[in-house]
């Protein structure tokens, strides 16, 4: 999937259709503003197989469009190829990242390095919370979460 001198990061959550699609069009968006999206492998899913083929939450595309991001992202869930290709797997809660780091383990050749998205946070929010039974308000910290996150991410892999 990767190809040579790219970086990739996989945006993982419960459904992958508010989190991780939310913080992977912020993150793509940031990667094109800084002129280095042909350098990633940008992608996201689910530790759950219950939305796969669903596009993003409604609330959460009218939060991105909100801030001039498109998403046309389907859900999938993360599959064991995805622990070979990815340099990192992303994810918003210690739920998710327990179940990675399982599903990892079944993985002969994992290379990827999975980590909760918040652990960049420069406010140390380390969570981030699933918005769905939530309002407008909640997709919006989940926004916002995203944007601190990723840019500085980005910013340790530039």
């Amino acid at each position: 999937m990767a190809t040579t001198g790219s970086k990739s990061a996989l945006f993982v959550c419960l459904g992958n259709i508010c989190r991780s699609p939310i913080a992977e069009a912020v993150f793509r968006k940031m990667a094109t503003d800084a002129g280095v999206v042909d350098k990633w492998v940008i992608d996201s899913a689910a530790t759950s197989d219950w939305n796969t083929g669903s596009s993003p939450d409604a609330r959460g595309l009218a939060c991105l469009r909100k801030h001039g991001i498109e998403s046309s992202h389907s859900a999938r869930q993360v599959t064991k190829d995805d622990f070979m290709s990815f340099d990192y797997i992303l994810c918003m809660d210690e739920s998710n990242l327990s179940e990675l780091n399982r599903k990892a383990k079944a993985v002969k050749n994992s290379s990827a390095k999975i980590e909760l998205l918040g652990s960049y946070d420069p406010d140390k929010q380390l969570i981030i919370n699933d918005p769905y039974y939530g309002s407008d308000e909640d997709f919006e910290k989940v926004y916002e979460q995203c944007v601190r996150c990723c840019t500085a991410f980005l910013k340790m892999n530039s």
